[in-house]
């Protein structure tokens, strides 16, 4: 036997983990700090606009309301504008499946198949295959936009953002090393972050605080199941169930068709076809699905960035109108980085999202699919469809202490390292972060500055607002 064969089988990682190191003579992980706004910038509204072409018209003023609340709000309408910043910027060229939208907000907990709540990503319209630290900008980014509206100290942001990244380094790192299996089923779920938060109370890392907001969220969560979600969005009109009208966030199909004639009556027509049809996407060869009967459904504007695509609400029964079961339609566009990394693999956006979703989550939604249509303007649109809400529950970033945030920051960035370590390459990942902080400080570095930035994008926006640039709505709720 050769020594270069005995070597690849006494450790058949290390071609990959070479390839990881070799990636820092061509992008140093110090580099990574870098964010000047180049002469040529793209002007950050003109962005906006040019995606509000594609959306329901009456809505797109809701979304720039809802991103004027604040710079947070902003950050999270603004995937876009940091993808077109991204790929201005040099990168490392290791590549795994990206979130494409990892702020701090599209993380939370969901009950799995299983029934066991856990602790993921749950947002994933722009995945796409890319650089792997373009995640981990925007995830520590957001961390910096939060910790400057709840008015933290620089050194309390500071700690957070090196959080975020080591977070990120810590759990790559362990799964190079680990198993193959031990890498691909490692999750966290509500037990275990449970156990965690209080190992960090006895190493002074959290109080009682942290530790009674973490069991409420978790505690929350349980409690928002599909019966939770029933009892607020239906209501019984003449002995049939209905989804209330809360217009313009919630507007029931009849509603649309009645104000907006054919052209609204062929996409709920369309959305027939879609509920229809994408059984087919689900897994498995019996489903649930089959047994449910369709009963009603509204169009919902929901998030932030999102506002403006088509979503519905749809409303299905079981055994009887006590067995509800409420799924969402969704409308997914291109990825914004599409148009900087190339167009996806699928065909479907809505099989990108869900492909993206499968690979990158510990478990997914029994009812996550997808289905394309072409609607009576000719236009072919992609959508994905899940469950509205299963268990559905998050921080909420204005009502963060600094321990709490510094904790989160952790969480989150774990999180996305491990879904990182199932998609793309685990061993090159933690080869180009190394053992030292070197990482970790150029992350934090390169957050703050871009946080800078967002507050500059933020006030264009509300100065385009101001002008009349952009239109107003007071219904941003």
């Amino acid at each position: 036997m050769t020594q270069g064969r005995a070597a690849d089988l006494a450790d058949p990682f290390a071609a990959r983990r070479d390839a990881g190191r070799a990636a820092r003579a061509r992008m140093p992980r110090a580099d990574l700090a870098a964010w000047t706004p180049p002469p040529a910038r793209t002007d950050p509204i003109a962005l906006l606009e040019e995606q509000g072409r594609s959306r329901v018209p009456e809505l797109v003023p809701v979304r720039y309301a809802r991103m004027a609340m604040s710079p947070l709000a902003f950050y999270r309408g603004a995937a876009l504008i940091m993808a077109s910043d991204l790929a201005a910027t040099p990168h490392t060229g290791i590549v795994a499946q990206l979130c494409g939208d990892a702020h701090l907000s599209n993380f939370g907990l969901y009950r799995t198949p299983e029934r066991v709540m856990i602790f993921d990503i749950n947002d994933f319209d722009e995945t796409l295959p890319g650089p792997f630290e373009w995640d981990v900008k925007r995830l520590a980014a957001s961390f910096a936009v939060a910790c400057r509206q709840r008015g933290f100290r620089s050194e309390e942001e500071r700690e957070c953002l090196l959080a975020a990244a080591n977070g990120y380094r810590t759990a790559i790192r362990r799964a190079a090393t680990s198993t193959v299996l031990d890498a691909w089923y490692d999750r966290l779920d509500a037990d275990r972050a449970r156990r965690w938060i209080r190992e960090q109370r006895r190493d002074e890392r959290a109080g009682d605080s942290e530790i009674r907001r973490l069991d409420a969220v978790i505690d929350k969560a349980g409690r928002r199941d599909h019966r939770q979600a029933f009892r607020k969005l239906v209501s019984d009109v003449d002995g049939d169930l209905r989804i209330a009208a809360s217009p313009p966030l919630i507007v029931p199909v009849e509603d649309i068709l009645r104000e907006a004639g054919a052209s609204a009556a062929a996409e709920a027509e369309a959305m027939h076809e879609v509920l229809a049809s994408y059984p087919k996407t689900l897994i498995g060869d019996r489903h649930p699905i089959a047994e449910y009967r369709y009963r009603h459904m509204a169009r919902k504007v929901v998030g932030v960035g999102s506002v403006g695509t088509r979503a519905w609400v749809i409303l299905m029964s079981g055994r009887d109108d006590d067995d509800p079961l409420l799924l969402q339609g969704k409308e997914a566009q291109a990825s914004v980085f599409e148009r900087f990394l190339g167009a996806s693999e699928f065909e479907s956006h809505g099989e990108r999202v869900v492909r993206g979703q499968r690979l990158m989550q510990a478990s997914s939604d029994l009812f996550l699919g997808w289905q394309s249509l072409t609607a009576v303007d000719g236009q072919r649109r992609d959508f994905y469809v899940r469950q509205l809400q299963d268990g559905k529950g998050g921080i909420d970033p204005d009502a963060m202490t600094e321990r709490g945030a510094i904790l989160y920051a952790r969480i989150c960035g774990e999180t996305l390292g491990r879904a990182h370590a199932r998609s793309g390459d685990r061993v090159e990942i933690a080869g180009y972060l190394g053992r030292s902080s070197a990482f970790d400080e150029a992350i934090a570095d390169f957050a703050s500055a871009y946080a800078e930035q967002n507050q500059h994008d933020f006030d264009a926006l509300t100065e385009a607002l101001d002008s009349g640039r952009l239109p107003r709505s007071r219904e941003a709720g």
